[in-house]
């Protein structure tokens, strides 16, 4: 079952493809760390059911980290990874936030939540300095998933340099039970360099004013959810994944290859009813949704944006499913052409 499931992780390869050969760079790289943030990296879901005071620690770093092979850029971060941290809270909770401006950091930085009823939803309360430490208070009103990011002038460069994430506010009965959660935000990079160059790549802001992206990244890098940090499950478990858009221009149309969207929870709404039996969910910069599915046939699933051309500039993430093959639901013969399609 281990070589199948690496067999059709080849094949699936053969459709998102691999960045080109650029050129290299003039000056030695600096360090580089591990800017991606695992899909499975969340909060596990809340079990009390009464309103508490959560503390929320945010660090602004800012980072050289891998954006594709060879090819590395300077991060914005928050907590030095993109997306930030998931912060998972329930309506009614009061949520104490304290951003710390790393003392290396070049530029200022703040946060500014969609969860937040109040001005610049925390941006103008946080501002901070290199090495300064600001604080605020918000009281958790309405269930949803909201997305969070750097509101500091110009905003959009923030964005684009990685500075977002997500917030969930669980209502009061919490959310349906699954197998398991996954965290995943698509983002754009502009950089100055043609996708396929190596070396440090550095950040075009004609390119961002023009809405002109090298790259669009699914958690910090170029199809940086397959191979080691590809998602994981089994034949017959359900899946959850929150899902947003840091942008900070580009609308995403997000769907996964081979699979229907059991539930989807519109524009983040959590006290909406949910929508069944969704191919496929438009999702707006700043905005967010929840997709549910339970998976029935082994196999290697790509989570695209099906702005398709986008998958070529990196915006891929493989599902692996593992299990007994269910010939009732899915059966095909052998095919000699490996490697094609989906």
């Amino acid at each position: 079952m281990k070589a199948l499931a690496l067999f059709a992780t080849a094949a699936a390869f053969a459709l998102i493809g691999t960045a080109a050969i650029g050129a290299t760079p003039d000056a030695p790289a600096p360090a580089v760390a591990d800017t991606v943030r695992l899909a499975t990296d969340l909060p596990p879901p809340i079990a009390r059911r009464a309103p508490a005071t959560v503390k929320v620690d945010l660090v602004t770093q800012e980072v050289v980290g891998k954006l594709a092979d060879g090819a590395n850029f300077k991060f914005w971060t928050f907590n030095g990874k993109v997306p930030g941290p998931m912060v998972r809270v329930r309506v009614g909770d009061t949520v104490e936030v304290s951003l710390k401006n790393a003392a290396d950091s070049e530029h200022m930085h703040n946060v500014d939540f969609h969860a937040v009823t109040g001005p610049g939803g925390g941006g103008v309360a946080t501002m901070a300095a290199p090495g300064e430490t600001q604080t605020f208070t918000f009281k958790a009103m309405a269930p949803g998933l909201y997305v969070y990011h750097c509101a500091t002038p110009m905003v959009a460069e923030h964005i684009a340099n990685g500075m977002y994430g997500a917030i969930l506010v669980e209502p009061e009965e919490g959310l349906p039970k699954v197998d398991h959660e996954f965290y995943v935000m698509q983002g754009e990079v502009y950089t100055d360099e043609a996708m396929g160059s190596k070396g440090l790549l550095n950040e075009s802001i004609e390119k961002l004013l023009n809405e002109q992206p090298e790259f669009y990244i699914f958690n910090g890098g170029f199809k940086a959810l397959t191979g080691d940090k590809a998602l994981h499950a089994k034949v017959g478990e359900t899946v959850r994944i929150f899902f947003g858009v840091g942008g900070p221009n580009k609308t995403s149309s997000f769907h996964v290859i081979g699979e229907i969207f059991d539930h989807v929870y519109p524009y983040g709404s959590l006290t909406s009813t949910p929508i069944k039996d969704v191919q496929t969910v438009t999702v707006a910069p700043g905005g967010a949704t929840v997709v549910d599915f339970k998976l029935e046939v082994p196999g290697n699933y790509i989570l695209v944006d099906h702005a398709l051309s986008r998958l070529e500039r990196g915006g891929a993430g493989i599902l692996t499913v593992e299990g007994a093959a269910n010939p009732e639901v899915f059966n095909a013969p052998p095919n000699p052409h490996k490697g094609g399609g989906h």
